[in-house]
């Protein structure tokens, strides 16, 4: 399959995508938009991002040994096909870096499968644009008073993530027509359940 240049996946799309596949089919190929920006969480999350940003300039979180760090990092990727915002980049004492993605949820006992593919692709990002080791990622679920959860890399994730990542070129560039999630409770609210056939 010859991939086009010009194709850029977000992790917020790949988190789309592990929703329900035919979600990139309809915003992709059909250019179907699900009006994100008028829920609540999706709101909420960018004001706190924001705030974030405004009041949390030069902590650093020594516990995890940063020793520096840099803000809503926008990074594109042409060997990966990806493109995206890190909110932050931690520069660690081991000369490693990882990506740290605030997130406007609580923590329930698990690092949701969603969090850690994005946390995977940020990682993906950071490693080829900064050409520097990233061996984990961190989560800070706000609704758990900013709980910090660490996310340990291996070589089969970031292999799974470029996996996922050229699936969802493929429904793009050929508009391919996926099948739709096995979770049925998913379609309950979902946006396209009128045109999903």
């Amino acid at each position: 399959m010859g991939v086009k240049q010009e194709i850029y996946i977000t992790p917020s799309e790949v988190i789309e995508y592990l929703y329900c596949p035919r979600f990139i089919f309809f915003m992709n190929c059909l250019c179907i938009p699900q009006y994100e920006e008028k829920r609540y969480k999706v709101l909420k999350g960018r004001e706190l991002h924001k705030e974030k940003q405004r009041i949390n300039r030069n902590y650093l979180r020594k516990k995890i040994s940063c020793v520096k760090k840099d803000i809503l990092v926008y990074l594109s990727s042409s060997r990966y096909y990806l493109k995206g915002e890190v909110d932050e980049v931690l520069h660690l004492a081991d000369g490693t870096l990882a990506p740290l993605d605030y997130k406007f949820a609580e923590y329930k006992d698990t690092i949701y499968r969603t969090h850690k593919i994005q946390s995977v692709l940020y990682g993906l990002l950071i490693k080829d644009n900064y050409q520097c080791e990233v061996k984990r990622g961190y989560v800070c679920y706000i609704r758990s008073k900013y709980l910090l959860k660490e996310i340990i890399f291996k070589d089969s994730d970031f292999q799974k993530a470029q996996e996922i990542i050229k699936d969802m070129l493929r429904i793009i560039q050929e508009g391919y027509y996926p099948k739709k999630t096995k979770f049925s409770v998913r379609c309950i609210d979902c946006c396209y359940k009128n045109i999903c056939v």
